[in-house]
């Protein structure tokens, strides 16, 4: 049988570890590998106490999930292992989380969990247990043509997840599978019921997974040492117009809230975590152009060189066109169109075509 993972063996003697949350997605590709003959094994990481999950549904990797995994398992008939990471997850994503909250950024805790949990911590786990890749449920494509491998959007665009990814090494990338790239959702439902998988019907995660109701500032107040600390509401030019009970309460663009009387909507434009101020003003002040990176992640084989990208500065945006410089140690996006409300802390990330070539985190936006 033909190895589709492009692994040079016979899929009965290769491993595979594949990263289960519980949910369709990861359980249908478990699902295929088996069915393809491989050796199969599952792992599921407990990232949080299941007592604050309430059971709900939303969320991943706690309580109900690590139940379905298992179930799913048990169903087809492989190997499954659930890994305690709580004191990873707390410190590397949820303590990250509140820290970029305080410091007045607006931070994206999935990108992180995936960079440093899932393909560092997981990913080293899979290679302890000898396997020869770690496959994922993620929608996104892996090719590989004359020895090189990268990334592009998966097929079914409503779906593709290649924003949340731009992390993604190399390194890492050799031993990543990602099975579901040329799938529609509707379709990984219908292999589910044909597999006879309970999850078939099981709703999406939605909600950051340690914040299933979605209020985050509850979640920071909850388990931050620090209290949120109140401070004035300026405008431009530094002239007070209110108070605010705490920065965590408000992010770039945001306009509920601001609760300041006026001729026109006031919006926040920027929040000057050393000043303790939320800076506001009217909506056509969120427009920029120009946006500053650090800690940029290249993928692709791109000439660094040739600037003419397109970026996504957040997950739901179709690519805009954009030129790329170096800036010292960092790198300057100017986009070719401004763009409102783009806030430091997000992810900005490239791409040649539907291919993902890298991308980096604002630190400021002008």
């Amino acid at each position: 049988m033909k190895n589709s993972l492009g692994i040079p063996k016979k899929p009965s003697n290769t491993r595979v570890v594949v990263a289960m949350s519980g949910g369709v997605d990861s359980s249908v590709v478990a699902a295929i590998l088996k069915d393809e003959g491989y050796e199969v094994i599952g792992i599921t990481l407990q990232l949080y106490s299941s007592d604050n999950s309430k059971q709900k549904t939303k969320t991943c990797c706690a309580g109900q999930d690590v139940i379905d995994a298992r179930r799913v398992a048990d169903t087809l008939g492989f190997k499954h292992y659930v890994f305690d990471y709580e004191k990873a997850f707390k410190n590397k994503v949820i303590d990250e989380f509140i820290s970029s909250y305080q410091k007045g950024l607006t931070p994206i805790p999935c990108i992180n969990c995936n960079q440093e949990v899932k393909f560092k911590d997981l990913l080293e786990t899979a290679k302890k247990l000898n396997a020869d890749a770690m496959a994922t449920g993620h929608y996104i494509r892996r090719v590989t043509d004359n020895n090189i491998t990268t990334l592009h959007k998966a097929v079914d665009c409503s779906r593709d997840q290649s924003y949340f990814l731009f992390s993604i090494t190399q390194e890492q990338l050799k031993f990543l599978r990602f099975p579901l790239g040329d799938y529609h959702k509707s379709e990984v439902r219908s292999l589910a019921a044909e597999y006879g998988l309970l999850v078939a019907d099981k709703k999406d995660s939605q909600d950051i997974c340690f914040v299933p109701d979605g209020n985050y500032v509850k979640t920071i107040e909850k388990i931050a040492k620090d209290k949120k600390k109140p401070g004035n509401i300026v405008d431009q030019n530094g002239n007070v117009l209110g108070v605010h009970s705490g920065i965590i309460n408000f992010t770039v663009g945001q306009r509920r809230g601001i609760k300041i009387g006026n001729s026109f909507p006031y919006y926040v434009l920027k929040i000057d975590a050393i000043k303790n101020q939320v800076i506001v003003g009217h909506k056509d002040l969120l427009f920029v152009n120009k946006v500053n990176l650090n800690n940029v992640n290249w993928i692709g084989n791109l000439n660094k060189n040739n600037s003419d990208i397109k970026v996504k500065l957040r997950s739901t945006q179709d690519p805009v066109e954009a030129n790329l410089e170096k800036n010292r140690d960092d790198w300057q996006v100017t986009l070719k169109k401004s763009e409102r409300g783009v806030s430091p802390g997000q992810a900005c990330v490239f791409y040649k075509g539907d291919m993902l070539v890298g991308g980096g985190w604002i630190t400021e936006a002008y």
